[in-house]
């Protein structure tokens, strides 16, 4: 940052993120009288985010006394824990129009700095104290130490992840502490079972806590849905009630963006989707992102000048006049998917250009497969599934018809745009800011990632063969093909080095490498993609060793009974290393003779997976290496009464050294500790 910026450059840089500014000693009214901490008070706690080398935005919310309209709250930002040397101060009013939050922007601090902070209402009422921490300056080397989280949900388990992430952080030297906490998404989850509408308040094995409830909401089946702006906010109030949240958001600044559950689960755009059911939903997302910016510490652009939120007005219309990226430009579409825009990059010292993107606002409309015909082994073909992602746009024209097996079926996308999510202004943002990153690594902040899924029923035995009735790889997650072929062949024809994409959503530890096709496609590798899991939202191995019949033919592909009577997820060896695999493990129970039967050909890509896996992430980068760190602990469901958060499943280690342009990345794995089963 270049000069010194002036009190009204500040002030007009808090007004353009809706925050008040905190600068200097003489910038608010002080609080007379004692202090008296009352987190009570402040019961969802206090947050930072997005942390800059000068400012930092800090943020809490104020229960509102009976009968009061408003209240004025000063923040305090101290250079020393005892709040002996304050640095910054600043105040405004709160009231029900911010649902009594309130944002700051501290500014006027030092580069890679510890500052700690408070809120003090007129009274002398005093929030907890947080601990927040600037970005180094664009010139500092030193290596950068961050977290990557996702999918909470504090309404079936526990938050134990943020309890082992602050005790191990805390025992570290400082130079070997997190920086900040990205976080990636289903930060809340909109669709909520009660207790009461499941047997023994038990959902899939899990017991329900019946602590969200929507003040109005809907019900569709046993699954109860936001409905309105104070639903969300509930929901936001109801998970920071957690107190292993509040204690990560009060020692780290978040760095957030969104993933579905903020809106629709089945969502995309403004319109809401449940269960397959469609309906315009453009009043529905203006309220689910005016709830995200008013709990969210970020620094992103919303409607209105000053706090509150100036939520524009949009009618619930169906979508219409689609664009060549599937964006509806109906015009309360557009307005509703522009009333809050959360894309942004930052440089976080020499080693990091961070770029985040929404994935879910500019989302096409999910592929009409009501007339594809499904295989019994449950994947889909590797060409039929390219052919409906690429809609009008597949290589060579699109076909009239789709091969499935043995059947022949209309394409269904034949005159439809392909399936994309970033949309053509962010696209174009992203790969701007793609080719200006000069920093060694470029980190991509990705609510749910790019990386391909398949395996190889093409190589069952013969009585399993009627499941596949098809010569090729069969697809599990593989989607987005254009604009992913777009994104990576900039990166591999213009010699772009250290693409490095963080990914949530998941549920699940994945790592490998970004590339446009497989085997026998060519398979050119521009990237490493790292994927977390779930800090506490049940997976895939979870969920179905509870439900996936025993009786069930394919069970081997998916489950692996051991003669001890435990499991094992041998969707892990289904997709790391092929379906003959997966049957050795079935007959030896031996892992060693499992990876021997591996097809290298049918996922040269991964070189980790656990569908078992909640935790979280750490990344360290320095000039040379990037190292990621996956912390798995067992399924979280309920919370841990030791200081640590319980038990450690394993940490395990990817290390990437920097590549030149034109060379492939190469990954290195160490097993530091515990058992992966699986998962290599």
């Amino acid at each position: 940052m270049g000069g010194h910026p002036t009190r009204r450059s500040l002030l007009a840089q808090a007004a353009a993120l809706g925050a008040a500014l905190a600068f200097g000693q003489s910038c608010a009214h002080t609080a007379g009288g004692p202090r008296t901490e009352r987190r009570d008070l402040y019961p969802h706690g206090v947050a930072s985010g997005d942390p800059a080398p000068e400012s930092v935005i800090l943020w809490t919310r104020r229960e509102p006394d009976a009968g009061v309209s408003a209240h004025r709250l000063m923040v305090e930002v101290a250079s020393d824990e005892a709040f002996a040397h304050i640095v910054a101060r600043g105040d405004v009013e709160v009231s029900a129009a911010t649902d009594w939050t309130c944002r700051f922007l501290a500014a006027g601090l030092r580069p890679a700095r510890e500052y700690w902070y408070r809120f003090v209402d007129e009274a002398g009422n005093t929030s907890r104290v947080g601990r927040t921490l600037t970005a180094p300056a664009a010139n500092d080397d030193r290596p950068v130490r961050f977290a990557f989280v996702s999918c909470q949900d504090p309404t079936n388990s526990a938050l134990n992840a943020y309890r082992r992430m602050i005790y191990e952080d805390v025992r570290r030297p400082r130079a070997e502490q997190l920086s900040f906490v990205l976080h990636l998404g289903d930060f809340i989850y909109e669709i909520i079972k009660y207790p009461e509408d499941s047997p023994d308040g038990l959902d899939r094995g899990r017991r329900l806590r019946g602590n969200v409830r929507f003040p109005t909401g809907k019900k569709v089946r046993n699954f109860h849905f936001p409905v309105d702006l104070n639903d969300y906010r509930a929901l936001y109030k109801q998970f920071l009630a957690d107190p292993d949240l509040q204690d990560a958001r009060a020692r780290w600044p978040f760095v957030p963006v969104w993933d579905n559950h903020e809106f629709s689960w089945q969502g995309y755009q403004s319109q809401e989707q449940i269960f397959n059911e469609p309906q315009p939903g453009q009043t529905l997302k203006v309220a689910a992102s005016q709830a995200w910016y008013e709990y969210q510490p970020a620094r992103v652009t919303k409607p209105g000048a000053g706090d509150p939120f100036e939520a524009p007005a949009v009618t619930n219309t169906p979508l219409t006049d689609f664009d060549a990226r599937g964006v509806s430009q109906e015009p309360n579409n557009l307005i509703a998917i522009h009333a809050l825009r959360i894309e942004r990059a930052f440089r976080y010292g020499k080693n990091i250009d961070m770029i985040l993107t929404d994935n879910r606002s500019f989302q096409s409309a999910p592929i009409d497969g009501s007339n594809i015909p499904s295989l019994d082994f449950g994947f889909f073909p590797d060409t039929a599934n390219d052919i409906l992602e690429a809609g009008r746009e597949y290589p060579g024209g699109a076909p009239a018809t789709i091969r499935i097996g043995e059947t022949e079926v209309p394409n269904p996308q034949i005159n439809e745009p392909p399936q994309a999510y970033l949309g053509i202004e962010q696209m174009g943002w992203f790969k701007d800011r793609l080719r200006a990153a000069q920093a060694p690594w470029k980190i991509w902040g990705h609510s749910f990632g790019t990386l391909t899924l398949r395996s190889d029923p093409q190589n069952l035995p013969p009585e399993l063969a009627h499941t596949w009735p098809s010569t090729e790889y069969g697809d599990y997650s593989r989607s987005y093909v254009v604009e992913h072929a777009e994104i990576f062949g900039m990166v591999r024809n213009e010699g772009i080095t250290g693409l490095t994409i963080c990914v949530g959503d998941k549920h699940s530890f994945w790592a490998g490498y970004t590339s446009e096709t497989l085997p026998p496609r060519p398979f050119e590798p521009v990237g490493v993609e790292f994927v977390t899991g779930s800090i506490s939202q049940a997976g895939a191995a979870e969920v179905q060793a509870l439900t996936f019949p025993r009786d069930n033919e394919l069970r081997p592909f998916y489950m692996h009974d051991r003669p001890d009577g435990s499991t094992q997820c041998a969707l892990n060896t289904t997709l790391l290393h092929g379906v003959r695999a997966a049957l050795v493990l079935r007959d030896t129970d031996d892992l060693a003779q499992t990876r021997a039967a591996s097809n290298p050909d049918s996922a040269p890509n991964l070189e980790f997976l656990d569908f078992g896996g909640y935790g979280y992430s750490t990344v360290r980068a320095s000039a040379d290496e990037l190292e990621t760190e996956f912390v798995c602990i067992p399924p979280p469901l309920e919370r841990s009464e030791t200081e640590d958060g319980g038990p450690l499943r394993y940490r395990v280690i990817h290390r990437v050294a920097r590549w030149a342009p034109g060379a492939r990345p190469e990954m290195r794995r160490e097993i530091v500790e515990g058992d992966v089963g699986t998962a290599i």
